[in-house]
């Protein structure tokens, strides 16, 4: 579907609403998270490795634990591709966890972003592989995932 300006009847750019959503997510904060009804639309449908939900409230109460679970969590958007109300980023997601002596994390992964006609996203998903960049981290499972993935090679 490709959106129209109801003034000109030429199709919608949603450039501007793709970098203001890039540049939020390069520079997101705790205290920014209030201003997600700025960039999402209060019905967005949001999926990641972990999660599956429609809504502003619980797609903010996502990001928002992402600071309680993490420390220093930051976002580096590397490829912005759009076309229409369709656009796809791949970022490096960086953190420390929290009480641990670990350090720093990196998790590389892809986001597939709809927009709506006012352009605020209307559906987000995430693609990552949560066994290579988080579990297989972790020293003890990180061990036994190793393992699982050289048997499943033969």
């Amino acid at each position: 579907m490709i959106f129209h300006d109801t003034m000109t009847s030429a199709p919608m750019n949603f450039e501007k609403d793709l970098d203001m959503l890039a540049d939020f997510y390069e520079k997101m904060t705790l205290e920014s998270c209030q201003q997600l009804h700025l960039i999402y639309a209060a019905d967005a449908f949001f999926k990641d490795p972990f999660n599956e939900v429609r809504g502003l409230d619980v797609i903010r109460s996502i990001f928002e634990h992402m600071f309680v679970q993490v420390d220093k969590p930051r976002f580096k958007i590397h490829t912005r591709i759009l076309q229409n109300n369709e656009a796809f980023l791949t970022w490096d997601f960086m953190f420390t966890m929290k009480n641990r002596s670990y350090e720093a994390q990196k998790i590389r992964g892809a986001t597939h972003l709809r927009f709506n006609a006012v352009g605020r996203v209307s559906y987000h998903r995430d693609y990552w592989d949560a066994a290579e960049e988080l579990y297989e981290k972790i020293p003890v499972l990180g061990s036994l995932m190793r393992l699982l993935k050289r048997i499943a090679r033969k």
